[in-house]
């Protein structure tokens, strides 16, 4: 994605400037930080085949009456990698589909990053997607909307999505040789976010019932969180990632809402936590606050912080072999329900 230098297996880099809200394509594709999203190894010049791709909802989204803005999709860096892309001002979300060639039965749903700005990911999947699909999990990635477009839902926009997707996936368990008791959600920076809104509110109906697929489920088997946006409290908040939550001037209230380690429930599932050391984007007390108040409710849980000063991290080092991140995760996941 960009220029890393190796430190104690983990490939670190320098801070990458994070994206305002632009006012036009071309200052976003000057000013959208590679290092959110998904670890991916870039670098191809060719338009890859997009992933297959079903909306989330059966209609328009819930609360759109005050929605304008229209959908963007702009390359992160101009003249680069095509593939390479962020998602602005979502209507219609999506998840995108990568199915393995032996489907082992578990399933990953996984929310990139972008500040709440934008969904940083591409429609021809990630090194993660690859990777994981490659072990025979079915790897759904989700294209959630976004807080800051005027939906009637604010800041539990994208846990109507995260819900919704859940539930769509465990009905469609059969038709794609799933277990719908292995479900895991993993999500990066912002994304980070929208699993922990997962792992924490799924007692919450977050919408009005649609169909007999809202009476499925919404609770994940277990729950990836790495660079996570987890604090809308001072002064641990990301500030972008905070002011799309909750604006501008937030009482204490509205960003005690937003943040996810005041709302973690006795009963959340097991979850992974992990950042580096020096995050120049997203503090790393975001992930030991989530760490602790998983602690202080009992719940299963492992906390990572390795040595870096990069918000993000590749899935494999240069030679490569696979970063500790990558292996602790899964290896925590298919510990607690995952895999069979």
């Amino acid at each position: 994605m960009f220029d890393r230098r190796s430190l104690l297996g983990l490939a670190a880099a320098g801070a990458a400037g994070l994206a305002a809200r632009p006012a036009d394509a071309q200052q976003q594709n000057a000013q959208a930080a590679a290092s959110e999203g998904l670890p991916t190894s870039g670098g191809s010049t060719t338009l890859k085949p997009g992933l297959p791709q079903q909306f989330v909802w059966p209609g328009d989204a819930p609360g759109g009456e005050h929605v304008t803005a229209l959908e963007q999709t702009v390359l992160r860096h101009p003249g680069g990698d095509p593939n390479d892309t962020a998602f602005y001002h979502i209507r219609k979300p999506w998840l995108l589909l990568k199915k393995p060639v032996t489907p082992n039965g578990g399933a990953v749903l996984i929310a990139p990053g972008g500040s709440y700005t934008r969904v940083a990911t591409s429609k021809a999947g990630s090194d993660i997607d690859a990777w994981l699909s490659g072990l025979g999990y079915t790897v759904f990635t989700l294209g959630y909307r976004l807080p800051g477009d005027g939906w009637a839902a604010g800041p539990d926009v994208a846990l109507q999505d995260v819900q919704r997707s859940i539930r769509l996936i465990r009905s469609q368990s059969q038709a794609l040789g799933l277990d719908p008791a292995r479900l895991a959600v993993m999500g990066f920076s912002a994304g980070g976010h929208v699993a922990g809104l997962a792992a924490t509110r799924f007692a919450e109906q977050s919408y009005a019932s649609i169909d007999a697929i809202d009476q499925l489920p919404v609770k994940p088997t277990v729950v990836a969180m790495c660079y996570p946006v987890v604090t809308a409290t001072l002064p641990y908040a990301h500030k972008e990632s905070a002011q799309n939550l909750v604006g501008k001037t937030p009482t204490d209230a509205q960003r005690d809402y937003a943040s996810i380690e005041k709302h973690v429930p006795a009963d959340a599932p097991p979850t992974f936590v992990c950042a580096t050391t020096d995050d120049p984007a997203v503090p790393m007390h975001n992930s030991i606050l989530m760490f602790e108040a998983l602690k202080a409710q009992k719940i299963a849980s492992e906390l990572h912080l390795y040595e870096g000063n990069t918000h993000g991290f590749p899935l494999k080092d240069r030679s490569g072999q696979l970063l500790p991140w990558a292996t602790t995760a899964l290896a925590f996941m298919e510990r607690h329900g995952l895999k069979t």
